[in-house]
């Protein structure tokens, strides 16, 4: 038996919704959890599947993980204590389910000398190499074995090293921070990712003794030190799932006030929800959308950060699938991350697709239909369509899109949607 959602489209959305704190911040800081041996705290974490996995993989290995409801918000206080580790070795298992397993490498081997792990799993948005994870790692000092499916990773001492990435991804940044916080030495990130993810671990690492500095920026520094202690943390908002909800009440033209937002993380969505005719106001930590009538054709180009992110690049399509012109979208970052065509196009959606490139040509109206989810944010994308969209939609595959978002179906039906989650 598997959940789905089943949505009745032609609801406007109006009112307040809380955004929860970041996935891709709260995954990286529960590996750095293992870089002491004192307590962790991460406040106002959200409930999510690859939360949930990241904790089993930490308890696989040794780590004390608690998880306790906070009032009636559905985010939860995360308590991890990594005295000692009993094993360095990650079961493949859950591995295999979140693809933030890998930032256990860099922690593992900065707190051990030794890490055995398979190759992680995530959704299946096209190659996702870990070359330059193992490469940054080798330049700290790591010996790295590649058995099939497995990888062994060793190393009696980690030393700074001046590190060139040739692309900026964000998971080998982070993997390469873990792993010379504790390292002898100074090192230097070059061509780092940029994203608020990033400065916020550097902030939780500091807060633990760390000594690293131009996290956003191209480069990054990190002090080697001996020992890192406990912290309590507070992750920052979850920009994806803000600007979710943010395209949500465009595409109904509604009237929505997000909060628990960072507007500077969202800059580039903001202004392509300008262009489509929204109204937006910022503020502290929110953001009021408001869109009267048919949304304007809009084109998207994902890049890293501070580029339009490729995360939002579904969601933005399907309210290119309703606007008024032709949309034009380039996918830079992921070569399958039009996953969400297939199913808009049931609905309904003029889509043609070259390669790399999506041209979206926008229809009057989009129609229910039984579609499913083939991966996190193209399913976000297909819960959108149908909260527009005449009569019934059933958005089957839905694990997907418990991964990164807490609740979805709940913060949208505060809005006045009619959404439930089913049992199919």
């Amino acid at each position: 038996m598997r959940d789905l959602l089943i949505i009745e489209g032609g609801v406007r959305l109006a009112g307040t919704v809380r955004a929860s704190s970041a996935k891709n911040a709260v995954l990286p800081m529960m590996a750095a959890s293992i870089l002491t041996g004192e307590e962790c705290v991460l406040r106002d974490v959200p409930r999510l599947r690859d939360v949930g996995v990241m904790g089993q993989i930490l308890s696989s290995l040794g780590a004390e993980v608690r998880t306790e409801a906070v009032g009636d918000r559905s985010s939860a206080t995360l308590t991890i204590v990594c005295r000692s580790l009993s094993s360095h070795v990650v079961p493949a298992d859950l591995m295999g389910e979140v693809r933030s397993s890998i930032f256990l490498m860099g922690a593992l081997l900065a707190r051990n000398g030794r890490a055995d792990l398979a190759y992680p799993g995530g959704c299946s948005i096209g190659h996702r190499p870990i070359d330059l994870h193992l490469q940054g790692l080798r330049d700290l000092g790591a010996k790295i074995e590649e058995h099939g499916s497995r990888i062994e990773a060793e190393a009696r001492e980690l030393h700074g090293s001046d590190i060139r990435l040739t692309l900026p991804s964000v998971g080998a940044t982070e993997n390469i921070m873990m792993a010379a916080v504790l390292a002898t030495g100074t090192t230097l990130i070059r061509n780092a990712a940029r994203e608020p993810e990033i400065v916020d671990l550097q902030n939780m690492l500091n807060l633990m003794g760390a000594s690293i500095s131009g996290a956003g920026g191209e480069a990054i520094r990190i002090e080697g030190v001996r020992r890192l202690h406990g912290v309590s943390y507070v992750p920052i908002p979850d920009r994806i799932e803000a600007g979710t909800l943010m395209v949500a009440a465009a595409i109904t033209s509604g009237q929505v006030e997000v909060s628990n937002c960072v507007p500077d993380h969202l800059r580039t969505l903001i202004d392509k929800l300008r262009q489509a005719g929204c109204t937006i106001e910022e503020g502290d930590r929110r953001v009021f959308v408001e869109m009267d009538g048919r949304p304007r054709a809009v084109d998207c180009v994902t890049l890293p950060y501070p580029g339009f992110p490729t995360d939002l690049q579904p969601p933005l399509m399907s309210l290119a699938a309703i606007a008024d012109g032709t949309s034009a979208f380039l996918e830079t970052i992921y070569e399958q991350r039009f996953n969400q065509a297939e199913g808009l196009q049931r609905m309904g959606a003029d889509i043609s697709i070259t390669g790399q490139r999506a041209f979206v040509h926008g229809v009057e109206r989009l129609r229910g239909a039984a579609v499913r989810a083939h991966d996190l944010r193209a399913g976000a994308a297909l819960v959108l369509a149908g909260l527009v969209a005449d009569g019934v939609t059933t958005v089957s595959g839905i694990e997907h899109i418990d991964r990164g978002y807490d609740g979805l179906e709940t913060k949208l039906a505060s809005l006045g949607a009619s959404v439930r989650r089913a049992c199919a």
